[in-house]
């Protein structure tokens, strides 16, 4: 569809956020698929530095796997498609919030995905800053591995244990590096 055709006259920013296990993958596929049911092109980026579920994939922990293009940049972000697609934003720096407001600002709808909160329990930059901008944002909760309770926490183990509160912030991993966690059993090591 041309940007002449749409039905929208304005763009805007979609947020999917939560901690890992929470299905902001899954919820980004989930509206990706809905947006090309209703006639609309879409497409889909993820940060170079994910290989999780293969090269050029965008995968959710259930399953669910997308084709998408790879970039070392949010500055490559660029599409004429009307549903723009960013996977893992928490991989991006700081640049990816310019390059989702100016697609946004020429019609585009921008759905970007992406954890919250650091290991630490931090805010994981761009994130907080992308949910500031955002028209909606939806934040998703997992379930506690330890005890069942909402989870909202990124759990990183080494050898089984919490990791230490000075190990590197970002540790590209799955279900063999981290869990789902609510506040409670929530744990940072700083021996």
């Amino acid at each position: 569809m041309s940007p002449r055709n749409r039905p929208e006259e304005n763009g805007w920013i979609e947020v999917i956020t939560g901690c890992m296990f929470s299905g902001k993958t899954e919820e980004l596929l989930r509206r990706v698929r809905r947006a090309e049911l209703a006639g609309h092109e879409v497409k889909l980026f993820k940060p170079a530095v994910d290989d999780r579920y293969g090269e050029t994939e965008i995968g959710s922990h259930n399953g669910n796997q997308r084709t998408a293009e790879v970039v070392e940049s949010a500055e490559e972000l660029d599409s004429e498609a009307y549903v723009v697609g960013v996977d893992e934003a928490n991989f991006f720096d700081e640049q990816l919030v310019d390059k989702v407001q100016s697609l946004a600002e020429r019609g585009h709808r921008v759905i970007v995905s992406g954890i919250d909160s650091t290991f630490r329990g931090e805010p994981f930059p761009p994130l907080p800053q992308l949910m500031a901008q955002a028209e909606f944002v939806d934040k998703l909760n997992a379930v506690c591995v330890k005890c069942g309770e909402p989870a909202t926490r990124n759990q990183r183990l080494v050898d089984g244990e919490p990791a230490h509160i000075d190990d590197p912030t970002v540790v590209v991993g799955a279900d063999e590096k981290y869990e789902a966690r609510c506040r409670s059993c929530f744990k940072i090591r700083t021996d």
